[in-house]
């Protein structure tokens, strides 16, 4: 019991770390960290995420192993990784030296990182599948039953808290393009009744304005949200 409740306390901490974590990229390595101090045999860690395009990319892991075996799999487009990102949803592997189901990633992990354990999860949050968190031990058999289920609900965490992160960096996004749009229309505005042109006039000047200066065209229409005036006007009005 006493074992259960400490795993229950470490999950419960788990959810508050990756429900803080101010990016998905912190939330992806506390979820790597959480898992080789977490799950019993893992002695590196690992996530893959699916990006845009289809493809599978490495974005976080506990150190070179866990990075290179990742790498191998991306590289010859097989292991337990990709399987479970595409066909399963957890694939364990007692000893990667003796498994003949991905022999060209077997052959290469175990001689360029010495890893023979493998355990992998997807990470899904219902149909939206995200990636693959893989776990690896340096010693054979070193998962179990019980290290499966750690695992599964540390994989459930990770999906959910990476989510959850993501779609708060896309809320943050599109709060400072609706910002940016704001100002921008703001400072048109201010130009169209000052030089009395029309809005697509407007847009070029502060188009203008922000290559001379070299400054972003948000910040060239909030200094013109502030002052009343383009600030390419005040350089010129200098140089004279």
């Amino acid at each position: 019991m006493t074992g259960e409740v400490g795993l229950a306390e470490r999950f419960a901490r788990l959810a508050r770390a990756l429900r803080t974590a101010p990016t998905p990229e912190d939330a992806q390595e506390r979820v790597t960290l959480y898992a080789v101090a977490t799950v019993p045999g893992c002695d590196h860690a690992g996530i893959s995420l699916v990006d845009r395009h289809g493809g599978v990319v490495s974005v976080a892991s506990t150190g070179a192993a866990a990075s290179r075996v990742d790498e191998i799999q991306h590289e010859v487009g097989e292991g337990p990784c990709l399987g479970v990102i595409h066909d399963r949803f957890v694939c364990a592997v007692a000893d990667l030296a003796a498994d003949a189901r991905w022999p060209a990633f077997g052959r290469r992990a175990v001689a360029e990182t010495g890893v023979r354990g493998l355990l992998c999860f997807r990470l899904f949050v219902e149909d939206d599948v995200l990636g693959a968190l893989t776990l690896s031990s340096t010693r054979p058999g070193a998962f179990d039953h019980h290290a499966v289920a750690v695992g599964t609900v540390l994989a459930a965490h990770a999906a959910l808290a990476m989510t959850d992160a993501r779609n708060r960096r896309r809320c943050a996004e599109l709060d400072e393009a609706l910002r940016s749009n704001r100002d921008i229309g703001t400072a048109m505005g201010i130009l169209m009744a000052r030089r009395l042109v029309t809005r697509d006039q407007a847009f070029d000047l502060l188009r203008t304005a922000s290559r001379r200066l070299h400054r972003k065209l948000r910040d060239v229409a909030l200094d013109v949200v502030e002052t009343g005036t383009l600030p390419v006007d005040a350089t010129v009005a200098a140089e004279r």
